[in-house]
């Protein structure tokens, strides 16, 4: 049993799918997933914006295919991307069939939008012969028109009947490899949505607030709704949308799970706000700090506090912490314990590098792990 049971978040049980060689759903990691804005058409600009995804941490990234050019470009996405790439498909059956034939890990389709029953069937077999999983995509925004009539607008029941619905065509066509969603830029509706959802079926949920706005605005209408969904349990991937870089989104992705204790990946920062009482520029200091160790994927943490009156109590939760102190003396902790001072000059450089070493020593100890394990 957890010593701090308030943390413990219990995720909803849910049946496993892969998208390619990334398990979605079970007992699965959450995974983080970003889209590219480049015309798929031009490989070269998509392959590098794959591939800086790639660097920040995505799990899954997606491409759109609206035409022949893009799934013809789409082949060499895929053999370049070190991540199963996802097609995102509207109303072109053709265009499924083209992705999977390219190698698309995932077909993003709502099954309904792509004609009669006969081209469902001919892209479930292309995804099977393929194999594809896919996702069903419900968005409040383009709603069926006979549910917009029975509902009167976009609301919670009418999207879960949307998805339910394109969920049994793909069943009647014996095909079970799909997760959904059912995503609004109105936070409550996504919520309450994927709530509903939730409880109807046992497929992975993908989660996200759609057109949630720009970098500052959609991460914290992101927290909100992807957050409270996640600490319910509810999510099995995710995708952050902000009008943005799609390096923003998946940093903002792993920072929301990071803040739940879902996935840790490199270093996490507990900084004060600063005020009078700080006896550094604390902001400045984490900001070169952030820049300095965004590169780290080994997970650990981090306190940088301007005075004494929260940083020792920080610092104890923490693997490094630093407290502010006076005249340029400020009190570094090592795992909790004060252990040595620093001075102004040297404050960045100097944690920077026990960052480094903590970070060697935590990965040495991992390699030691598997070496046992194995022997």
């Amino acid at each position: 049993m957890s010593l701090r049971p308030y943390r413990d978040i219990r995720r909803r049980t849910s049946r496993r799918i892969m998208v390619g060689a990334v398990p979605v759903g079970g007992d699965s990691p959450i995974t983080v997933q970003t889209m590219t804005n480049t015309p798929t058409a031009d490989a070269a600009a998509t392959i590098a914006q794959v591939r800086a995804a790639e660097e920040a941490g995505a799990d899954i990234v997606r491409v759109s295919c609206p035409d022949v050019e893009s799934t013809a470009a789409l082949a060499a996405i895929v053999k370049a991307a070190r991540v199963p790439i996802v097609a995102d498909i509207h109303f072109h059956y053709k265009r499924a069939i083209e992705a999977a034939e390219a190698g698309a890990a995932c077909l993003r389709i709502n099954p309904g939008n792509i004609g009669s029953a006969e081209r469902v069937r001919e892209v479930v077999k292309a995804a099977k012969d393929h194999g594809c999983s896919m996702r069903i995509g419900v968005n409040a925004g383009s709603l069926e028109k006979d549910l917009l009539e029975k509902f009167g607008e976009p609301c919670p029941e009418a999207m879960v009947e949307s998805a339910l619905m394109h969920a049994r065509l793909l069943e009647d066509n014996d095909f079970r490899e799909f997760k959904i969603s059912v995503k609004a830029s109105d936070v409550f509706l996504a919520v309450a949505a994927y709530q509903q959802l939730a409880e109807a079926c046992d497929y992975p949920l993908h989660l996200g607030i759609t057109e949630a706005g720009g970098l500052r605005g959609g991460t914290v209408k992101s927290a909100i709704g992807i957050g409270s969904l996640l600490w319910a349990g509810i999510g099995d991937t995710i995708r952050v949308s902000l009008s943005a870089d799609p390096v923003e989104e998946v940093k903002v992705g792993f920072e929301l799970l990071k803040s739940l204790g879902l996935r840790h990946r490199g270093v996490s920062i507990v900084s004060c706000p600063s005020c009078a009482r700080q006896a550094f520029a604390v902001i400045r200091t984490v900001e070169a700090l952030e820049a300095r160790l965004a590169h780290f994927v080994t997970p650990l943490t981090l306190s940088i506090i301007g005075c004494v009156v929260n940083g020792p109590g920080e610092a104890r939760e923490t693997d490094i912490g630093l407290t502010g102190g006076g005249a340029g003396n400020h009190l570094v902790y090592l795992a909790g314990v004060a252990d040595h001072k620093i001075d102004d000059a040297r404050l960045v450089d100097h944690i920077v590098a026990l960052v480094e070493r903590k970070a060697a020593e935590i990965e040495a100890a991992r390699r030691a792990q598997i070496a046992a394990a194995a022997s």
